[in-house]
């Protein structure tokens, strides 16, 4: 038989090198990986589902919310961080708000549009909203009482309180000699430098209250932010605190490797470690 070209043999070997790789990579491989997988980690290779009278109610590694239909809080459950993935902890929306800290400048709703609140607002609302839940101080620093970032837009005669629409009173009168106003929503401010106001405010709801993880989809929480809801989950469910802070330190993690990250608190399982006591 005459000798095929070099080109021929060349296109031969590249398919069959192809064939060879798609049998050994995408059959045998998944194959043993994920034999091995059930054998030896079947309930974390199949989601670390969780179960409640034989009913998958979620996974151990996302996150929920324990809200009523409103979007409230239901006030016997420990209460998750926030999420910003998605609608909140939606797997197929993973991801952070993309929001850094200079972002500090709300854009106040007009007739027809939403407007658009700030990272810092943002944390403001949450800390105020979770204080008022939990019966502490929500005031945090670079936060005004009313809820919102306390940032200033300062020019050569005035300064406007950028993130209060009018008529809300600003958070400080004056500022370095200047009349402080509050802010016409749709006016434009971009020409005045912005200026954060710190405050004297101390914060005593944690960080992980108030700002969403990396991934939207963290299921833990901190020990401090267990700890703070534990007053509130005892009283609603008639326990004792001490029972519920038992159940806490029962379903608290350690760092891992013995010294990377901090102790965090798994919420779905102690919600239902709650449910069952």
């Amino acid at each position: 038989m005459e000798r095929l070209p070099s080109w021929v043999r060349q296109h031969l070997a590249a398919l069959r090198a192809v064939a060879v790789l798609t049998a050994l990579l995408g059959i045998v491989y998944p194959l043993v990986t994920t034999g091995v997988a059930q054998a030896l980690f079947n309930g974390r290779a199949n989601g670390s589902l969780v179960e409640k009278d034989g009913r998958a109610v979620g996974s151990a590694l996302i996150g929920q919310s324990f809200t009523d239909a409103d979007g409230k809080p239901v006030r016997k459950y420990f209460q998750s961080r926030p999420s910003a993935a998605g609608d909140g902890y939606d797997p197929t929306s993973s991801g952070a708000s993309n929001l850094g800290p200079e972002d500090v400048v709300d854009t106040l709703p007009v007739a027809g549009e939403e407007g658009r609140q700030s990272l810092l607002t943002q944390v403001c609302a949450r800390s105020r909203a979770a204080g008022e839940l939990e019966g502490v101080s929500g005031a945090r620093p670079y936060c005004t009482p009313d809820g919102v970032g306390a940032v200033l837009k300062v020019f050569p005669d005035r300064a406007v309180s950028v993130n209060q629409a009018c008529p809300a009173t600003p958070f400080v009168a004056t500022y370095q000699g200047r009349r402080v106003e509050c802010a016409e929503p749709g006016e434009d401010y971009a020409a005045g430098r912005t200026v954060p106001v710190r405050g004297e405010a101390e914060a005593k709801v944690p960080a992980d209250a108030v700002t969403a993880s990396g991934s939207g989809l963290d299921p833990h929480i901190s020990v401090a932010y267990a700890e703070l809801q534990a007053r509130r989950v005892a009283r609603e469910r008639g326990l004792g605190q001490a029972e519920v802070e038992r159940l806490i330190k029962e379903h608290t993690t350690g760092r891992a490797v013995g010294f990377m990250g901090e102790p965090a608190v798994n919420v779905l399982e102690l919600n239902l470690a709650l449910d069952r006591s």
